[in-house]
């Protein structure tokens, strides 16, 4: 999910924060007058109830106001004399003295929810809000379903888990329901119970169940939704099948509809009569669902009423950029990911003086934004000369954005000078386009994400960006930007949380003033031209510091970093620096360390035995640096090792025999299967490596989470390769080339089904190779060269595509390729010349591909981006994938 989309969640639930906040306040009203005293069994379910629970002060931030709130329980008293109608969270009936309201959100109560829970002795309740507490998994219980006087249940984001109980179907007089934000989908609703649900609640107002698991719902059991419903939010569901459109947007009290990130919902949204929709609908949000969307009809039905409407990822048919002016109250807007060609409409979107929030990104906009050269207070024209960057008349400007998102078009020119005169901006996104010039100052200093990576943006760094305050995330990696860093003042910057300013051409030494930003997360100076020394405070705020990306730097020294126990770091890479030394062995605290990247220095060190114990460690790269001695494993650690999957440990002084002890323990080697294609790191900050591939040296932009390799080449290691490394069946590559290798090559190997490259080369390999290699259906490149092998050389399947160079200087070595023949036999006929007397087109790359078979396409999903070897790129251009090549 996308920063947007995550900016859309808050927006569909501050309608149930404000209904919230409307029931604390009568809450307040009803407590400002003298307490009546509670029911003494009341008081004492109500203690009972909070000491069941432990309360954890250490939940993390997070985004929905509970941040310095005490929880309410705090206050409590355990004196059973106490008046519990005065506590806080309590309310009470003025004259019973019972208690009908209990506001425990962000009490952040931890522990199990049973169902004899002495909550449910509170009979007369008619609110109860447990939203932001951690209920660790339980099930909702039934039992919930006897509070029959209950007009608001909010059990949002308090991580209940299970089935949903048909028994809130109970609760007649229930206005609003909220079961929202529990535990990804691991609250789940049947279709038995949704529909007596929607069918029993005849006064509900508002329904939220956002995350929770409809994948076995039929939408059909919307039909049963009360007139009475104003808010319906059913975002991220799975919800799937044919949705009864016409029927909800014909509910006469519907405000907000949310149904985002059901991929599979269809339907269409059309008109099935001549009548007009009476729906008074205020937020519509359709993000990525597959409904079909008549443009013209929602703007005439909705132009007066729509304030939020979220259509990306959307089928929308109709489109019509001229009829957005009609949206006259609209404040958000987002149209993101739909293909959209052309200019931007500005013409339309200049119309609309409420917009404050506009997402166009990932579409095919072209051209340049325009320079505003004059306007009034209801219009604006535009002037699409280049030449000027600055506002020509005075005033307010009508359009007072504070998001603009046109990320991921082909817009080019110069930002105009507009955009950086918006004052009110908070969010502006103009990632991956082709803006060119200089970054200028910024007048806005409410910035909170600015993005302006992936262009052609040159020049130093803009002063106005150091006096952002409140500025969490910027980006403005994959530019041109020069002069030197280390002269920019980063101290202001407190709140800052994601730094990326990698791919530049910015040089100097690393600011110490980064030292100060305590709430960074994610820091990305990667290759520029940096000289001097690792900070060591950048180990010392290694407590949130989640990827720290030095590589391809100047760096020298040593690396001087003594990171802190219960430090969160799961990236830290400096390839390509020239750093010396030794690695620090308080990496051994990173825990959750998932990269660890020091290929391409001048480290002079043991093998670092002690990282075998991080059980979350997948890729380990010390390639290209002094390395030396054997390789011993640890007899404290019982399964070293157990997570890695990207081993290089190439171009070192290593000795001694092959680690056969880590490679029985490598289970991610063993069993990486995914149906999935998934990643390494998240939406925000996706891993990346340089690898070699193939013989070829590529960075991997994004590290797909089944990708496996094995590089031990360009050491002096001795011995027998042992049989056990063919139960490492996940491996797509292994290379063993440049060591002193002897005896047989394993039959083992065959078991190797997924690998797709096996380099053997410059070794004192001995016997002959075995014919159940051929077996090895996915391998593209072998390499048993320079070594002692002899016999005939294996046919059929992948061995049929590999050429002379594959088996060169092995004396004893015969059949084809090569043309030496075995014994008095003729050499068998070349499949090559075969495949030619058939049409084709003679042995080239293209039969490999033939034979390759899936590899092709897992080797162009993980996005390799080619940094050496003109021929290999040029062969991509030549079949066709130079897009992907570049993309």
């Amino acid at each position: 999910m996308g920063w947007f989309s995550l900016l859309s969640l808050l927006f569909f639930l501050l309608p149930f924060s404000s209904f919230q906040t409307s029931s604390n306040v009568s809450s307040s009203s009803i407590i400002h007058h003298p307490s009546p005293l509670c029911h003494p069994y009341e008081r004492s379910a109500l203690i009972q109830f909070k000491n069941s629970f432990s309360v954890n002060n250490t939940i993390a931030s997070d985004p929905y106001g509970c941040d310095g709130i005490d929880p309410p329980t705090i206050s409590w008293a355990k004196n059973d004399a106490s008046n519990c109608c005065a506590w806080r969270g309590v309310t009470c009936d003025e004259k019973a003295g019972h208690v009908i309201g209990l506001d425990l959100s962000c009490a952040r109560l931890q522990g199990a929810f049973h169902s004899n829970s002495t909550l449910f002795f509170l009979r007369n309740l008619q609110s109860l809000y447990l939203s932001y507490n951690d209920f660790g998994g339980s099930t909702i219980p039934s039992e919930f379903g006897k509070f029959t006087n209950l007009e608001h249940l909010i059990l949002s984001n308090s991580n209940f888990s299970g089935n949903v109980p048909p028994e809130i179907s109970y609760l007649s007089k229930l206005v609003t329901l909220d079961l929202s934000l529990n535990n990804f989908h691991k609250l789940n609703v049947d279709t038995f119970t949704l529909k007596r649900i929607v069918t029993n609640l005849t006064n509900l107002e508002a329904l939220s169940m956002d995350l929770v698991d409809m994948s076995s719902v039929s939408p059909v059991v919307l039909m049963n939704l009360s007139s009475s419903l104003i808010n319906l939010t059913l975002s991220y569901c799975s919800l799937g099948g044919n949705l009864p459109a016409d029927y909800i947007f014909h509910l006469p009290k519907l405000e907000m509809l949310f149904l985002g990130e059901n991929e599979n919902l269809t339907g269409s949204l059309f008109p099935k009569s001549n009548r007009n929709t009476s729906s008074p609908l205020k937020e519509l949000d359709l993000f990525e669902t597959k409904l079909s969307i008549d443009f013209p009809y929602l703007i005439q039905n909705f132009k007066y009423s729509l304030e939020y409407l979220y259509l990306g990822s959307c089928k929308i048919l109709g489109w019509n950029p001229t009829l957005l002016a009609n949206l006259t109250q609209i404040s958000v807007l987002d149209l993101s990911s739909n293909n959209f060609g052309g200019e931007i409409p500005w013409s339309s979107l200049m119309h609309l003086e409420r917009l404050i929030s506009l997402d166009l990104s990932d579409n095919n906009f072209t051209g340049q934004l325009p320079e505003i050269s004059s306007y009034n207070s209801t219009q604006l024209s535009f002037s699409y000369d280049n030449s000027s960057n600055s506002l020509t008349s005075g005033g307010p400007l009508p359009l007072e954005l504070g998001v603009l998102d046109l990320s991921d078009n082909l817009l080019d020119g110069k930002i105009p000078g507009w955009l950086y005169s918006l004052k009110s901006l908070d969010y502006l996104d103009l990632s991956s386009n082709q803006f060119t010039g200089y970054i200028e100052e910024f007048q806005s200093h409410s910035l909170v994400r600015l993005n302006l990576s992936n262009n052609k943006l040159h020049g130093s760094l803009p002063s106005s960006i150091f006096q952002q305050v409140n500025l969490t995330f910027l980006d403005l990696s994959s530019n041109s930007l020069s002069g030197d860093v280390g002269i920019n003042d980063f101290s202001k910057l407190k709140r800052l949380i994601y730094l990326s300013i990698s791919k530049n051409q910015l040089g100097g030494k690393m600011p110490s003033s980064i030292c100060d930003l305590n709430s960074l997360q994610y820091l990305d100076l990667s290759n520029n031209s940096l000289i001097g020394t690792v900070h060591p405070c950048l180990g010392n705020f290694s407590v949130n510091l989640l990827v720290l990306n030095l590589h391809i730097n100047k760096l020298h020294g040593t690396i001087p970093l003594i990171f802190a126990k219960g430090n969160s770091l799961r990236n830290l890479n400096l390839n390509g620096n020239q750093l010396g030394g030794i690695l620090p062995q308080s990496l051994v605290r990173c825990k959750k360390m998932e990269i660890l990247d020091v290929g391409n220095n001048k480290m002079n060190d043991t093998f670092p035995y002690w990282l075998e114990s991080l059980p979350m460690l997948q890729v380990l790269i010390l390639r290209s640096n002094r390395f030396h001695g054997s390789i011993d494993v640890s007899p404290k650690t019982a399964l070293p090792f157990q997570t890695l999957r990207i081993m290089d440990l190439s171009n070192n002084e290593f000795s001694g025999n092959l680690p056969t002890k880590y490679f029985k323990n490598l289970l991610a080697m063993m069993d990486a299967y995914s149906d999935q294609l998934t990643y390494m790191g998240e939406d925000q900050y996706y891993e990346s490596t340089i690898v070699v591939i193939k013989g070829f040296l590529l960075e991997m932009e994004r590290i797909q989470t089944m990708f496996t390799t094995i590089d031990l080449s360009k050491n002096n290691f001795v011995g027998e390769i042992p049989k056990l490394i063919g139960k490492l069946k996940s491996l797509k590559g292994l290379n063993f080339s440049h060591n002193k290798l002897t005896g047989p090559i394993p039959s083992t190997l065959e078991n190797l089904s997924n690998l797709e490259w096996l380099d053997l080369s410059w070794n004192e390999l001995v016997g002959e190779i075995p014919q159940q290699l051929t077996n090895m259906i996915s391998l593209e490149v072998l390499n048993v060269s320079k070594n002692r092998l002899v016999g005939p050389i294996p046919s059929g399947k992948q061995f049929n595509t590999f050429d002379n160079t594959s088996y060169s200087e092995n004396m004893g070595l015969c059949g084809f390729p090569l043309s030496k023949i075995c014994g008095n036999n003729e050499a068998p006929q070349s499949p090559t010349t075969k495949f030619e007397e058939e049409g084709g087109y003679g042995f080239d790359w293209k039969i490999i591909l033939v034979g390759y078979g899936c590899g092709i396409v897992i080797g162009v999903s993980l996005g390799y981006i080619v940094l050496s070897n003109e021929k290999f790129t040029l062969f991509l251009i030549k079949i066709g994938f130079s897009n992907l090549l570049y993309a």
